[in-house]
């Protein structure tokens, strides 16, 4: 069911509802209870024409909820999607900033689904009446009924084949989930239903009890290391000349007289095929060693492609009516020991190119917030955040929203960031259009989830898309400023792709060898 067709999202669900059962010890028993509870939910359906309905069964251990993803192995036909959020920042006497310990305790640590209860694409732009069409099946009586999804970068930029099954956003609140909490873990499905869109209680209970049917109770727990694979072909596009040209062309359109245009962001894609197939799940698992201050996400509609990313950039997130976003730019890659680390820092803090791109990217936020917001309180001063592989120039933002109805303003603002794609936003969008020779798709675009009273959105940075037989799309770009050098901003793209092919082991096979794999097959 694509609830983007119904033609009047204003028109609230016949009901909406979570119903909790007692906590059990085991996944198997956890599909047990909610076999019983659909089974007991057909014999006495619901009156209503459209609704929607969670049973939820907590479990009384805590397990990786993407290791039961992997478990689910057997339903390349069904989306699934996988989320990982952060630590959020609460408002308290003596940071403004300090972090909700209480808040994490009721939001899942991470999510992972399973086919789709109600999914939402369309191959227009996100506009209002998409967004109002996801809120219907959502409320804040029902805080974990989310829709997972992401939105691409540049929604007026054709689609290539490889992004096609994704539209021009792709949305779902999964059908099977697993939610995984501090100490504790809980087993989900979701049944969605509306008649207006052809779609009855019967036909979704049906499907519902197909998937259910064939889901694994069985965890396979993920080593978080990728087996060595090989290289059969690997190719950048662009390639280091044309990128040369790409990055100087944009310089001479900075640095000329009354030019607008202050900053660019301009990407690149690594096209990489191996010997063996990537699994997008075993490679994310690895990403998250990497990734303690980080977003980890995976999102696949039906038949496609993985969407992954290991992203340290958040959009925003909304809890009612505060909202809170970051700045963020510079990259530099960690010292080998403490003493290099902190020389790195400091020139990172020195730098004035990087101060500059950090400046529009905190600035730009800024004035986007206090579009919708009545008070915005920012970071006095940029601070460093160390990654395991990379450290930035940080500072957070806080606002506080006039409405909640606000949040798909919210949205639409502060997508595109400076941080991805420059500053003016036009002028650098166009240039990215003339300049690139790929489609970004969902890279640099919002990846996360809507929620009743609650939303959350990370970047699509720091990306790849993940087709098995055709190996890995590793996306990556780099702030253009005044002062800007091509070679170092290249360099900089290797710094940040590495952190998908080294933790690979990557083998680059000789010429001989590819020859005889390739005539082998």
């Amino acid at each position: 069911m694509n609830g983007c067709q119904v033609r009047n999202p204003i028109t609230p669900l016949g009901m909406t509802e979570t119903r909790t059962f007692s906590p059990v010890s085991s996944p198997a028993m956890a599909m047990d209870r909610l076999n019983s509870a659909i089974i007991k939910l057909g014999c006495d359906p619901p009156v209503f024409e459209s609704g929607i309905i969670r049973l939820q069964v907590p479990i009384e251990q805590q397990i990786e909820a993407i290791d039961w993803l992997r478990g689910q192995q057997q339903f390349q036909h069904l989306p699934r999607c996988f989320f990982s959020g952060r630590r959020q920042p609460r408002i308290n006497g003596n940071d403004l900033f300090d972090y909700d310990t209480n808040n994490r305790d009721s939001s899942p640590v991470s999510i992972a689904g399973l086919g789709s209860a109600v999914f939402f694409r369309h191959f227009t732009p996100f506009s209002l009446h998409d967004w109002r069409s996801i809120k219907r099946f959502l409320s804040k009586k029902c805080p974990l009924i989310r829709a997972y999804g992401a939105i691409r970068f540049d929604a007026l930029a054709n689609i290539s084949s490889e992004w096609e099954a994704f539209g021009s956003f792709f949305f779902m609140i999964p059908q099977v989930e697993f939610n995984e909490f501090e100490g504790s873990s809980m087993l989900v499905t979701t049944i969605a239903w509306d008649q207006s869109l052809s779609w009855t209680f019967k036909k979704a209970a049906h499907a519902l009890q197909a998937t259910m049917g064939q889901v694994s109770s069985s965890i396979v727990k993920l080593r978080k290391e990728v087996p060595t694979t090989s290289i059969l072909s690997s190719n950048n596009v662009p390639s280091k000349k044309l990128w040369d040209f790409g990055v100087n062309r944009a310089l001479q359109m900075i640095n000329k007289n009354n030019s607008p245009l202050i900053k660019v962001v301009l990407a690149r894609s690594s096209i990489i095929r191996t010997s063996a197939d990537i699994d997008p799940l075993t490679w994310l698992a690895s990403l998250q060693v990497e990734g303690k201050n980080a977003y980890q996400f995976c999102l696949q509609p039906p038949d496609a492609p993985s969407f992954i990313g290991n992203t340290p950039e958040q959009l925003f997130h909304r809890n009612r009516f505060d909202i809170y976003s970051e700045a963020m730019a510079g990259t530099r890659a960690r010292g080998d020991s403490k003493a290099l680390d902190l020389q790195i820092e400091l020139d990172l803090l020195s730098s004035s190119k990087d101060d500059n791109e950090f400046a529009i990217v905190r600035e730009c936020i800024r004035r986007k917030l206090e579009a919708v917001c009545t008070t915005i309180l920012v970071e006095p001063t940029k601070t460093i955040r160390k990654l395991p592989r990379v450290q930035h120039l940080y500072a957070r933002l806080r606002g506080r929203l006039r409405s909640e109805d606000d949040e798909f303003d919210i949205l639409s603002s502060l997508h595109p960031t400076p941080a991805v794609c420059g500053f003016p936003t036009e002028e650098a969008r166009v240039l990215i259009a003339e300049t690139e020779m790929f489609d970004r798709g969902m890279y640099a675009g919002p990846v996360g989830w809507f929620g009743g009273g609650e939303s959350e959105f990370a970047v699509g940075i720091r990306s790849a898309l993940v087709e098995k037989g055709l190996g890995a799309l590793i996306y990556a770009g780099t702030g253009i400023v005044e002062g800007s050098s091509s070679s170092q901003e290249w360099d900089e793209l290797e710094l940040k792709t590495s952190q998908f092919t080294k933790l690979m082991k990557l083998e680059v096979l000789s010429l001989d060898t590819k020859k005889t794999m390739l005539f082998e097959k």
